[in-house]
């Protein structure tokens, strides 16, 4: 099997991250998205728009140094995500509004639906005060994500990571359609 070039997997990583806008898991200008290419992992830029990002926009980070001053918020997040999970190369941070509001209780997610739970047995939830979220989130988060394939932050958002782009999207589609028919459930 021929290795991707980086070109083409900055236009999925691209591609991925229009998707989570397009289908309402984000905003126009909310999450995050990170891969791996040999030694460099490349991130979306802070305050980045999802509906005009462009491959150009990504930004080059380094594991020996700290992220630059353009990168996504999450940028040392990623990072310690790749350094914790050798495996991992995609991360992806989205708000998936349902699977938001199932997990505002802080307990951790059991799916109902058969494809949830064939993906997730149980899905981490990780509960921390907003003051600390820059320094403790990328430890927390790295260590649920070098054990399960996807996570979320109470009141924030989800974390996937995959060994593909694509995975690391199914894992964060796939959440949130168990969260919203876990909502659809409790209405009846």
């Amino acid at each position: 099997m021929t290795k991707p070039t980086l070109q083409t997997l900055k236009t999925d990583l691209v591609k991925h991250y229009h998707w989570l806008r397009q289908y309402g898991c984000n905003d126009s200008h909310s999450g995050n998205a990170s891969m791996r290419y040999e030694d460099t992992i490349w991130v979306t830029p802070t305050g980045c728009c999802a509906d005009t990002l462009s491959e150009n926009d990504l930004i080059p980070c380094q594991f020996d140094a700290p992220p630059p001053a353009d990168a996504s918020l999450d940028a040392r997040l990623h990072l310690a995500v790749y350094e914790k999970n050798p495996q991992a190369q995609c991360v992806l941070h989205s708000h998936g509004p349902h699977t938001v509001a199932m997990t505002l209780d802080g307990r951790d997610f059991r799916p109902l639906d058969f494809e949830g739970q064939y993906y997730f047995d149980t899905v981490p939830v990780i509960s921390m005060p907003f003051d600390d979220y820059i320094t403790k989130s990328p430890q927390r988060v790295a260590e649920n994500l070098s054990q399960h394939h996807i996570t979320v932050v109470r009141g924030h958002g989800v974390y996937a990571c995959g060994t593909s782009i694509n995975l690391a999207y199914k894992w964060s589609c796939s959440l949130e359609l168990s969260a919203q028919t876990a909502w659809l459930a409790r209405q009846i």
